[in-house]
């Protein structure tokens, strides 16, 4: 399973006080040197916290691939079709959100957009996902959209009060993977996760990747980032081979 480190968080730090660190490109070379598989960042397009410099810069210095996260925007589209990223991930977004709340609304008043957009990244050469919430019925909406993949939006688990509301979710989402798989999808997964729910998800058969940042950065804080990584890497390894 791969572990991509989201570092919008280090951004969010810089922004805080308008100057040039923490510099999220630093972070995520420490990431990589941590076991970082991959490197994600989210482009918003109200630019609260990436800027298009660190997309730059990220995708001339990384030595991992990176996943662009982004919406329907034309304008972040077209930077996208420039920057040719190895994976482009939609998401939604809201303007006054702390966080990504759900998945992508991937019904038919969305449908022809995100079709679109996805066509000309694929034309491009980048690989594609839609984040999307675990419910069968997304999943087949997906996959008739043409994406590579599909990430699933993991924050009801994250959210869950209960033992038997963490099984419930954890089979929701293995469900899920399995109708992904059988359609002929790659499945994601990420949101909320830490270093205490992860266990689960990543044990998932058939999910093969994990989208992984506030819980990484913030222990960072604490460890450095490097050590926070192999940290989040350790507890992935240990739910595969169980």
């Amino acid at each position: 399973m791969r572990l991509y480190i989201n570092v919008d968080h280090v951004a969010t730090v810089r922004q805080a006080r308008g100057t040039d660190e923490p510099d999220p490109v630093r972070a995520a070379v420490l990431a990589e040197l941590g076991g970082a598989d991959g490197i994600t960042v989210h482009l918003r397009e109200d630019r609260r916290h990436i800027q298009d410099r660190d997309v730059e810069l990220l995708l001339r210095t990384a030595r991992t691939p990176v996943n662009l996260e982004l919406t329907v925007d034309e304008e972040v589209l077209r930077l996208a079709e420039r920057w040719k990223p190895h994976q482009a991930t939609f998401v939604p977004e809201k303007r006054q959100e702390v966080t990504t709340e759900g998945g992508l609304n991937v019904g038919p008043a969305s449908a022809d957009r995100l079709r679109e957009a996805l066509e000309r990244l694929h034309a491009v050469g980048i690989r594609t996902s839609l984040f999307i919430d675990p419910d069968l019925d997304s999943v087949r909406r997906s996959a008739d959209l043409g994406p590579t993949a599909i990430e699933l939006h993991t924050g009801e688990y994250a959210n869950a009060n209960s033992a038997a509301e963490r099984i419930e979710q954890v089979t929701r989402l293995e469900a899920a993977t399995d109708l992904a798989r059988g359609l002929g999808l790659a499945v994601h997964a990420g949101h909320g996760l830490t270093y205490e729910n992860v266990i689960p998800v990543a044990a998932i058969p058939g999910c093969e990747e994990l989208n992984i940042g506030h819980s990484v950065i913030s222990r960072s804080v604490l460890t450095g980032i490097e050590r926070a990584v192999r940290d989040m890497k350790e507890l992935i390894l240990r739910a595969r081979e169980g």
